[in-house]
């Protein structure tokens, strides 16, 4: 990564002083690591051993296509691709020609595709002829569309971008509370900074192999690729969530890091799973993230992995990640999860703006270099999320992130997760919108009215259901209600219970009690 050079920053209200390293642009890591290393093998992708010096070379071609179909920095540009080594180079490449990426998830079905490429106003569309063909022909009217070509066949040349520091590089969709996914701008220098800092403190070098199994289109999973990059180590790009399949990757290439959320640790923990029968010992370290790992889970990966360092993590999309518990602290604190990571800071700040005591809950805020830009196109929420640091000078400038979700600290100032302030569904790693469930659920015709929550769940954490009144008693169907969401929803926002009421229970004012429905 090419940067200035590391200072600390000044401090508020006697907060601790961090260090920030000034940054360029992100796809630097990549060129700066194909100069140094460049037959060091930085993706395996299936049978596709792909070398730093060919991915650079590959992305730098797809530079040169993007800027030869026009493309101008800024412009953004959509990939729809199932994680491989195609889609990598059309990140990197997006980069370097002064695109902004919009990552989609290749589980996504036409009516969410169509929302985020409208919601960024997408001028490109990468994707292949298998994903394209579940995708409507009205949703890429107005957007170039082309696939990422074998590498090393044109050579064009692309044009570096003056561009970079807090220019824009991404956004992520991610579901708000209400209404559709809201897309989270993230800046050259949020990236990098993520990269920099978990890369520090998971101890990666050139020596690791890291298995890729979140998506890229979550801050975690593209977190995985930026930090291999960045210290010059191997990414295995994993498909399959078949848990054999997945021990089979660890054994095979030797893996040396893992991060997971949790409800595929508890999946990997199962009796029908082979995890726990078998021996990993170049496994040198494990994450988790995207939820709380249950106790009884943490205790039964340290007995199945004695040697292996386990990190438990938390992190929220505005911010990419706040804490994570020392490896050393797991046996004495299974539940926490940890303090501030570095070069941030955590505070935990009550209903009346003040900073809580321990036992004390109050709404975790970020202050770091991985704070985001804002909320694509909505400025109004931006506000609401993105503030002045509340222990700043009364003209800071300097912008923290509001969380939503409630913890505690004990005595040691260990942190605690307690809660969410709204009602988002969190589950199999996905923050998941009950507004959005409902208006797809409603969409069918088949309800009148409809309310979807989170219900626990043994192996997911938590997941979808839905209760909902038929427009048509007589003629309603549990089955057709299913097949339709089917159709409409990704896999993971299908709901796996559906109640069917008569009526709803009501508030005094007439509206739809939704704390009282299914309680």
């Amino acid at each position: 990564m090419r940067s200035g050079i590391e200072s600390d920053a000044g401090s508020m209200n006697g907060a601790p002083r961090v260090p920030v390293i000034a940054v360029e642009r992100i796809e630097h890591a990549l060129f700066d690591a194909a100069q140094q290393r460049e037959a060091k093998i930085a993706l395996i992708d299936g049978a596709r051993s792909v070398p730093y010096g060919a991915l650079a070379q590959w992305s730098a071609e797809f530079a040169g296509d993007l800027q030869a179909r026009g493309l101008t920095p800024g412009d953004r540009v959509s990939i729809y691709l199932e994680k491989s080594a195609e889609a990598v180079a059309a990140l990197y490449g997006t980069w370097a020609a002064g695109g902004i990426v919009v990552p989609i998830n290749d589980g996504l079905l036409s009516r969410q595709v169509d929302h985020i490429v409208r919601d960024s106003e997408s001028r490109f569309f990468v994707s292949n002829a298998r994903r394209l063909a579940r995708i409507a022909s009205d949703v890429l009217s107005e957007v170039t569309v082309l696939e990422v070509e074998p590498p090393a066949t044109r050579h064009r040349v692309h044009e570096p971008p003056e561009r970079g520091g807090d220019e824009p590089a991404a956004i992520l969709y991610s579901s708000g509370s209400t209404g559709r996914p809201k897309g989270i701008l993230v800046s050259h220098s949020n990236l990098a900074a993520g990269a920099r800092i978990v890369s520090r403190y998971l101890e990666i070098d050139e020596s690791d192999r890291v298995i890729s199994i979140p998506p890229s289109n979550f801050d975690y999973g593209l977190n995985q690729l930026l930090t291999t990059v960045l210290r010059g180590a191997t990414l295995v790009l994993q498909r399959s969530m078949l848990t054999a399949d997945v021990c089979r990757t660890l054994v095979t290439h030797q893996i040396t890091g893992m991060p997971a959320v949790a409800p595929f640790w508890v999946q990997l923990l199962q009796d029908t799973s082979p995890f726990s029968r078998m021996s990993f010992p170049h496994l040198r370290y494990i994450t988790n993230t995207g939820g709380a790992l249950p106790v009884e889970a943490v205790r039964q990966l340290r007995q199945t992995l004695p040697g292996t360092r386990i990190y438990l993590m938390y992190g929220f999309s505005e911010a990419f990640r706040s804490t994570y518990l020392d490896p050393d602290e797991v046996d004495r604190r299974p539940s926490s999860i940890g303090k501030a990571i570095p070069e941030c800071e955590i505070f935990v700040v009550s209903e009346d703006g003040r900073q809580c005591g321990p036992g004390e809950v109050g709404e975790l805020v970020h202050r770091g270099p991985t704070v985001s830009l804002c909320y694509w196109g909505d400025p109004e929420t931006s506000m609401s999320i993105f503030r002045p640091n509340p222990f700043g000078p009364p003209d800071t400038s300097e912008r923290v992130a509001y969380s939503g979700d409630l913890v505690q600290t004990d005595d040691d100032g260990f942190l605690y997760f307690v809660g969410r302030r709204d009602e988002m569904i969190k589950s199999q790693g996905f923050r998941i919108s009950p507004t959005e469930v409902e208006e797809i659920v409603f969409s069918s015709t088949l309800v009148k009215e409809v309310v979807a929550k989170s219900e626990a769940d043994a192996l997911a954490g938590s997941v979808v259901a839905v209760h909902c009144v038929p427009a048509d008693a007589g003629k309603f169907s549990l089955d057709d209600l299913t097949e339709y969401c089917r159709r409409e929803m990704p896999r993971y926002m299908i709901p796996r219970r559906i109640y069917v009421h008569d009526a709803f229970p009501r508030t005094a004012s007439g509206k739809i009690d939704r704390k009282a429905v299914g309680a």
